[in-house]
């Protein structure tokens, strides 16, 4: 049987923790900044775990 593929896009988003979470950087962070409080712009530059309903998904996605 061939090798599986990694899905790329995802394999750029997301990383595998040493306990074997998914982490993820928070989405909204990117423009329009001046509107977002302070407190909110701190917040999403803190990184995320990836919800345990999506994780079979997304490690079959990347090949883990």
């Amino acid at each position: 049987m061939p090798k599986l593929k990694t899905r790329r896009a995802v394999a750029k988003r997301v990383r595998l923790t040493s306990s074997g979470k998914l982490k993820r950087d928070h989405a909204f962070a990117g423009h329009l900044l001046t509107k977002k409080s302070a407190k909110r712009k701190r917040n999403l530059r803190k990184s995320g775990l990836i919800n345990k309903a999506d994780q079979a998904r997304i490690r079959k996605m990347l090949g883990v």
